[in-house]
């Protein structure tokens, strides 16, 4: 009997149960990881999502604050036109007047800015440069990935219209020397009427936001 008690109380683990115990624990170990990669993952995912949001909230202020500096002037075509493609318009600066596009192209939002200047030629030659832009010119930035369309809208006559539609033509006087650009005294310019407000609708990411921005001209 003392033989017995002692045999069973040395006897140790069998292979089947080591093999069992590491399957065990292995099983336990892949789903603590498979758990821990899920919170990563979601962390991950949720600032990248607070940086898109800080990062589009930026970009509409940027859009509104050049909406609300746009500059009248009797040397390009229009101080805000839209032709589909690209929304071009002149604002105030640092050094005077320059010129400023905002277009979609390859899924990307852009922003393409002239040099202020004060100088009626070099104006007109920003205007010229604005109708053949392109996503590689050094002066455009890339400023947002996902923007799959994009649509504007002017607010005349107490209705919101197609941007691209003739509006009412005005006489608009030739600015001053001391606001930048101008063109010689006493010659006017037709122009196409400015909106008291602009809409924009961007599709990003399958999700459509839409933002309104009343229209400040500048003289």
């Amino acid at each position: 009997m003392v033989r017995l008690t002692r045999a069973r109380r040395s006897r140790g683990f069998t292979l089947v149960e080591v093999l069992v115990a590491l399957f065990i624990m292995a099983l336990m170990a892949g789903l603590a990881w498979r758990g821990l990669d899920g919170v990563l993952r979601g962390r991950d995912a949720g600032r990248d999502a607070i940086d898109r949001s800080m990062l589009l909230t930026t970009l509409l202020s940027q859009w509104q604050t050049d909406l609300q500096s746009l500059h009248m002037n009797n040397v390009v075509p229009s101080a805000l036109a839209f032709d589909g493609r690209a929304l071009r318009l002149t604002r105030l600066a640092d050094g005077g007047v320059q010129l400023v596009a905002w277009w979609v192209e390859g899924g990307r939002w852009h922003r393409w800015t002239s040099v202020a200047t004060t100088r009626t030629g070099d104006l007109e030659q920003a205007w010229l440069r604005s109708q053949q832009l392109q996503a590689n010119d050094p002066a455009s930035v890339k400023l947002l990935d996902g923007v799959s369309d994009w649509q504007v809208y002017f607010f005349r006559g107490n209705a919101w219209t197609n941007a691209q539609s003739s509006a009412d033509q005005e006489a608009v006087a030739p600015p001053s020397a001391a606001s930048g650009a101008s063109a010689p005294s006493g010659r006017l310019q037709s122009a196409e009427q400015l909106p008291s407000a602009v809409r924009l609708v961007l599709t990003i990411d399958g999700k459509t936001l839409t933002r309104d921005i009343t229209v400040v001209p500048q003289s």
